[in-house]
């Protein structure tokens, strides 16, 4: 009888977006086909400590809002010899940006999703702009400002509102819309708290048009759109539409005519050859009402909790999160890195 192929999942981290990668992680682990692969839960705590091994929500401690951390205090070790398969779904800093791609490669372990240079590039709104400018994409207006540099003639040819964002950042943490001159300096500083660069942008005008990424027997498809709406006044989908209320409408599939849902999948599978990813992704767009589309970023490693646009698009597709999970898992073996 042929053993069973070892997957750890990894979540936390030291990123600000680290509860929502515990339940990220939550959700993959037991989604894992146990008929299949032998499954551990490993978690990095806040502090950067690997590894602690977990087996369920009880072994989280939690936060403010009710949402898992990793223990600060427990049995910490390295990732186990025996491991066939890492399946990181670190959000954010030190997880989504190739940090944890290169320290599995550097301990000689195979891995889910993208490598080291388009992990780091995804992660990096400035540098993704070009790549996806030299896919023939269209991206916002907007500039990048270092924290060394906060000149007001940086951003002073932009048109308002503008929206002030960590360049390296992830679920919307620190994100604010600026509406006028006045409020910049409390925007930076809040982005700045998350990076030591950021991104200034024009606002688009449009729908919020997302589509996941998904590489099948070495093919690249694309899922059906969908279009997020958010509802209870909030100005943008930010981090706590996201995660803590339930004023976000999603729609899916989006309710655009078939040739502009067409062409933002397209798009998509554009946007993640660009940048060199692997695995999977989510690309986020603006539909603007002339139809012109705008690519606003993509997502190396994104959401995968139940309220996650990722695999609520696939389901749409026609695999449910079971299987996008086996799907994943199936290609870094088949096609290790």
């Amino acid at each position: 009888m042929t053993s069973k192929k070892k997957i750890a999942v990894i979540c936390g981290g030291e990123s600000p977006e680290h509860e929502i990668s515990c339940l990220s992680g939550l959700g993959i682990f037991a989604a894992i086909d146990r008929n299949k692969y032998e499954a551990i839960l490993l978690g990095i705590a806040s502090d950067g400590r690997r590894f602690i091994e977990l087996n369920d929500r009880t072994d989280f401690d939690s936060d403010e809002n009710g949402l898992p951390l990793i223990p600060q205090m427990g049995d910490f070790k390295d990732i186990p010899s025996d491991v066939d398969l890492l399946f990181p779904i670190l959000h954010g800093t030190n997880g989504e940006d190739g940090v944890f791609q290169r320290f599995a490669q550097e301990q000689g372990f195979n891995y889910v999703g993208s490598g080291v240079s388009a992990s780091a590039i995804a992660m990096d709104k400035s540098i993704a702009k070009e790549a996806f400018t030299k896919s023939g994409l269209t991206t916002a207006h907007g500039v990048t400002v270092e924290i060394s540099e906060r000149a007001r003639e940086k951003w002073s040819n932009l048109k308002y509102p503008l929206f002030v964002k960590p360049a390296r950042g992830g679920s919307s943490r620190g994100t604010i819309k600026v509406k006028r001159e006045a409020e910049m300096e409390r925007a930076l500083d809040s982005a700045f708290q998350f990076d030591e660069k950021v991104l200034v942008e024009e606002a688009v005008i449009g729908r919020e048009i997302e589509c996941g990424i998904l590489v099948e027997n070495g093919k690249v498809t694309s899922s059906v759109v969908g279009e997020i709406r958010v509802l209870g006044g909030r100005e943008f989908y930010d981090y706590e539409a996201k995660y803590l209320d339930n004023l976000t409408q999603y729609l899916v599939p989006a309710p655009i005519d078939e040739k502009a849902s067409e062409t933002i999948r397209e798009q998509a599978i554009r946007a993640f050859k660009g940048v060199g990813c692997e695995g999977f992704a989510r690309v986020d767009f603006f539909l603007k009402e002339s139809g012109q589309v705008v690519i606003n970023e993509i997502n190396t490693l994104p959401g995968f909790t139940p309220k996650s646009v990722f695999p609520m698009l696939w389901k749409a597709t026609g695999k449910d999160y079971k299987e996008v999970v086996s799907v994943l898992i199936e290609e870094a073996l088949t096609d290790p890195k």
